[in-house]
């Protein structure tokens, strides 16, 4: 069995998922007075990270769960439509070299797989007509049906993105020297190292140092 393992951020979608919803909580018009007390609450782990005394990981995780506080008691149905909203502004910034690679890989009967650190609800709704075998993102958490923050959230992020991809690859016996892995940042190298074919899709600079020495190919 091939797969082929698509990042999101900067891969897939061109620009970054997370300015999209800060912004999009601004401006709505039923969550929007919920934007202050989030952006009060950013500020000093985005300080903290600006200033190298946070990590960037766990910058990213805290933002992703401070953001659902926004959200708290809120029905699974509210947030499927609230990221549709988002779904054809999205779409119109997908990379169309990365869904030509992707739509030529499912040709030749590839599992697709999406690997992101973006919500997994967010993920299914923004990428609504794209096939995939199955989506890795970060899970919402929900008590009766209800958005719960109580509970920290599982950041799919760095090497957390290849222990959740083999969890759900666990028992099949895969290709992966045949395989196929795009994404765009150092944090995805852990993913790009699993296959014979690694793709480095307009890559940062460290990535795409990396990408060179290996002779990998890059998508620019």
């Amino acid at each position: 069995m091939q797969v082929a393992i698509f990042d999101f951020d900067g891969t897939l979608y061109e620009e970054e998922t997370f300015k999209l919803l800060m912004n999009h909580l601004k401006v709505h018009p039923t969550y929007h007075p919920q934007y202050k007390r989030f952006y009060r609450s950013i500020v000093p782990p985005y300080i903290a990270n600006k200033l190298k005394l946070y990590p960037t990981t766990s910058m990213r995780k805290r933002s992703m769960q401070l953001y659902l506080e926004a959200f708290e008691g809120r029905t699974q149905d509210e947030m499927y439509q609230y990221f549709d909203e988002l779904k054809e502004q999205m779409q119109q910034s997908f990379n169309k070299k990365v869904l030509e690679k992707l739509n030529a890989h499912q040709q030749e009967n590839i599992h697709i797989y999406l690997v992101s650190g973006a919500y997994t609800q967010f993920l299914e709704r923004v990428t609504e007509g794209i096939s995939f075998t199955e989506i890795i993102g970060t899970e919402i958490i929900y008590k009766d049906n209800y958005v719960y923050t109580k509970t920290p959230l599982e950041h799919v992020n760095g090497r957390v993105k290849t222990k959740k991809l083999l969890e759900k690859l666990e028992g099949q016996e895969i290709d992966w020297e045949n395989s196929y892995a795009y994404g765009d940042s150092y944090s995805d190298l852990p993913v790009l190292e699993l296959v014979g074919n690694p793709v480095a899709v307009k890559p940062e600079e460290k990535l795409r140092t990396i990408a060179q020495e290996r002779g990998w190919e890059i998508l620019r």
